[in-house]
Order: structure tokens, then C-alpha cells, then sequence
């Protein structure tokens, strides 16, 4: 039998949970490893083999698989890092993540889209489990989002690291300069092709992390493309010393370079 005593202690709890629930923000209340446990077997390394040197895998950056399994996504920047000055037994590469020896597979192909410094590249051997691609129009700012990647490079070991942040603004880049003398032959470019919007990030990101997968705090679903680099020198050019911000490329230019 149910006293009265009893019953005012359980509503006591029942209203205490609801008032924590809309005391906590929506973050808190995510399932955080849950989702990094979906993200993190889709994160690869990039980067080049030499079977005659030592180490034999050099890192380049971040990317993970998409599409059906046998393609990666990482920025072009990453991938265009050393292509003139690869030596004719240094193979381009992705390594699966693990402890000891580094399992690595042959890029066969890539395509480029160097105005969003995106780059898919079709790997050889099995398939590997792809993340799910999100919206990313439907990104609005103070968005709870996390990152998987490789901020310290293979130094650390091809161990994958992930962060948490949120989205602090929806911005275009390519935005008009405030001096000609600023002006190069790419900024030029871009100002003929029209700004687009990009995510700028209050989150911490290094440059191994170009090309890790930005992914929705909740679902896992993939909503950016973290770059350190290319987007930088759009948005920063006018200022002496670049920032720690960080920024992403929203994935509906990833899609679009999918679907070519």
C-alpha cells in the first residue's frame, strides 16, 4: 500500500527531474559517447607510404567514409600538400585507426573541388562503414556539435580524439577586403565566384584536424568538414596573425562533389 507520505516523496522527485531536465542544457543531456562510438570507426588518417622509409606512413591530415564504404572525404589541401614532391615509391594512402603496426590502403582516385577545398578519394579493399550525412542549411547557430580527428598528427599515434563545441556563427567568407594590396590571384577568384557560408566554430581544432568529420551533438550526422587552412586565409588576410578560430566547410558542397 501506497501512504501518502510516499506518494508526496515521489512527486517531489518526479518534479525535481523536471525542473533539472529544463535547468540542463540540450548538450548535457546527450548521449555524447553513444554518438562518438557511431562516428569514430569512420575516421581515417591520410597520408603517404613509403615501404623504405621510417616511419613508412607519413600523416597529411584527417578524413572519413562516405558514400558506399570505399571513399573518404578530407580536404584538397590535405591531399595537395606533397603531390609534386612524392618520390615515385610513395604511395597516397589512408590508415584504419589501431594500436601497433599501421593498416593502410591505397587512394586510387580522388576528385577535387578546390573553390571549397573538399577532396573524395576512392580507396582500395572492403568496404568500411560510412557516417551519415546531415543538413547542413538546417545548421543554426549555438548548435551543440562535436569533432573526430587527428589534432596531433601520428605523433600521438593513429588514435582518433574528439571534441565538443557549438556552432558560433553561420558566415561567408569571400567577403571584399578592405584594401587592394590585399588582394591575391585566389582571393580574386573567389570574389568572381560569390561568398558562400561557412561555420565558425567555438571549438578547439589543430591543424590535424583538417578534414575531420563535424557531426550533430545528438544524431552523429555529419553537418561539416573542419578546415584550418583554406578558409583561414579567406576570412583573415586582413589581420597580421592568424586566430585560433576554427572553421568548417558545410557538407552540401560535399554532397554536390559525391554526386558528380
Amino acid at each position: 500500500m501506497t501512504t501518502t507520505a510516499g506518494r508526496a516523496g515521489t512527486l517531489r522527485r518526479r518534479f525535481l527531474g523536471v525542473c533539472l531536465a529544463m535547468l540542463l542544457p540540450a548538450s548535457a543531456l546527450a548521449d555524447l559517447p553513444g554518438t562518438v562510438a557511431q562516428v569514430k570507426p569512420s575516421v581515417v588518417a591520410v597520408g603517404t607510404f613509403m615501404p623504405t622509409r621510417s616511419p613508412q606512413f607519413k600523416f597529411l591530415g584527417t578524413g572519413f567514409v562516405v558514400g558506399d564504404g570505399r571513399q573518404v572525404a578530407t580536404n584538397a589541401h590535405v591531399i595537395a600538400s606533397t603531390a609534386n614532391s612524392r618520390s615515385s615509391d610513395e604511395r597516397l594512402v589512408i590508415a584504419l585507426p589501431g594500436s601497433g603496426r599501421v593498416s593502410v590502403r591505397a587512394v586510387e582516385r580522388d576528385e577535387r573541388d578546390p573553390d571549397h577545398d573538399l577532396a573524395v578519394l576512392w580507396v582500395s579493399g572492403p568496404s568500411m562503414t560510412p557516417v551519415r550525412l546531415g543538413d547542413s542549411d538546417a545548421v543554426r547557430d549555438g548548435q551543440d556539435v562535436a569533432m573526430t580527428g587527428f589534432p596531433l598528427g601520428a605523433s600521438m599515434g593513429i588514435v582518433p580524439v574528439t571534441h565538443r563545441g557549438i556552432i558560433a556563427a553561420v558566415t561567408p567568407v569571400g567577403q571584399p577586403l578592405p584594401s587592394a594590396n590585399q588582394l591575391d590571384p585566389g582571393a580574386v577568384r573567389r570574389l568572381k565566384l560569390g561568398g558562400y557560408m561557412v561555420f565558425q566554430l567555438d571549438i578547439v581544432a589543430y591543424p590535424g584536424n583538417s578534414g575531420s568529420p563535424l557531426y550533430d551533438l545528438n544524431s552523429g550526422d555529419v553537418v561539416g568538414v573542419l578546415n584550418m587552412v583554406f578558409i583561414k586565409g579567406m576570412k583573415e588576410n586582413a589581420i597580421s596573425s592568424p586566430s585560433g578560430i576554427s572553421y568548417a566547410v558545410p557538407i552540401s558542397y560535399l554532397k554536390a562533389l559525391l554526386a558528380r
